[in-house]
C-alpha cells in the first residue's frame, strides 16, 4: 500500500511540475490582430497622426469622424459637403486612408483624443481588415476602439456606421465579409451612449449593385457619394447632437 501511496504522489508532483512550467498567457494579451494597436511605418501617417494631435490640442471640437480613406475623404470629394454639414459643428476629421482597427486603436491611445470631450463620435472601420480578418475579428477591433471611446471620451456619445458596401454585386467576397462583421457590430448599440447605423442601402440599387456613379472604384464615393451619405446621416447625427429641441 506504501509504494502505491508513493507512486501516485510522484504522478500529482510530476503533473504540477509541467504545469509550473508551461508560459503563463497574460489576460489581457490581444488574441488577433485587429485588436492589437500598432502604429503604421509610414512617415505621413505619422505627419498625419501627429496633426490630429496638434488639432485636438486647440479645443473647440464638437463632433469626431474617425475611420480609414473612406472617412479621410470628407478632405477630397467630400469637402463640400463636409463645409456645408460638418464644419459649423466644429467638426474634426479622423480618417486615414489604409487605416484598418489596430491603427485607429493606437491612434486613439495616443493623442487623438487628448484635452476634449465632443457631443458625438462618428466610427466606421473594418474595410481593409476585410481581406485578412474574419468578420468576428473586425467586429472584435470595433469593439476595442469602442471600449477606447468611452474610456477617454465618457461624455462623448458613440456613433457606429455600418462598414459601407464594397464591389460591385453582393457576392462580393470583401462585401460578404463586412457584411457579417456589420450583424457582429450592431448589439454594440445596447451599451450606454452608443448607437449603430445602417445607411448601406442608400447606396445599393434594388438588385444590391454598387454604382460607379456614386463610389467609381467601388470602395470610395465620389461627391454624389458623399451627398447621399451626409443626407442619410443626417437625422441621426441632429439628434444625438442635441439639435432636434
Amino acid at each position: 500500500m506504501q509504494s502505491r501511496a508513493s507512486f501516485w504522489k510522484m504522478i500529482v508532483l510530476s503533473l504540477a511540475v509541467v504545469a509550473l512550467s508551461r508560459p503563463a498567457v497574460a489576460k489581457d494579451q490581444p488574441a488577433h490582430a485587429a485588436v492589437t494597436p500598432v502604429p503604421r511605418d509610414d512617415a505621413g501617417w505619422m505627419s498625419r497622426h501627429a496633426s490630429f494631435n496638434e488639432r485636438v490640442k486647440r479645443g473647440n471640437v464638437d463632433l469626431l469622424m474617425i475611420g480609414d480613406s473612406i472617412t479621410h475623404g470628407w478632405e477630397g470629394a467630400g469637402a463640400k459637403v463636409w463645409a456645408e454639414s460638418y464644419a459649423p459643428r466644429r467638426a474634426v476629421n479622423l480618417g486615414i486612408s489604409g487605416d484598418r482597427t489596430q491603427h485607429v486603436l493606437w491612434r486613439l491611445r495616443n493623442g487623438n483624443l487628448e484635452g476634449i470631450s465632443p457631443k458625438l463620435a462618428v466610427l466606421m472601420i473594418g474595410t481593409n481588415n476585410s481581406n485578412s480578418e474574419s468578420a468576428e475579428e473586425i467586429a472584435d477591433g470595433v469593439e476595442a476602439i469602442v471600449d477606447q471611446l468611452r474610456a477617454k471620451l465618457p461624455e462623448t456619445k458613440v456613433l457606429i456606421l455600418a462598414i459601407f458596401p464594397r464591389g460591385a454585386t453582393p457576392d462580393d467576397r470583401r462585401r460578404r465579409v463586412n457584411e457579417a462583421a456589420n450583424k457582429l457590430i450592431a448589439p454594440l448599440a445596447e451599451r450606454d451612449m452608443v448607437y449603430f447605423l445602417d445607411i448601406n442601402e442608400a447606396f445599393l440599387d434594388d438588385d444590391g449593385t454598387l454604382p460607379k456613379d456614386i463610389m467609381p472604384d467601388l470602395l470610395h464615393p465620389n461627391a454624389t457619394g458623399y451627398r447621399i451619405w451626409a443626407e442619410a446621416m443626417e437625422p441621426t447625427i441632429a439628434d444625438l447632437m442635441d439639435e432636434n429641441y
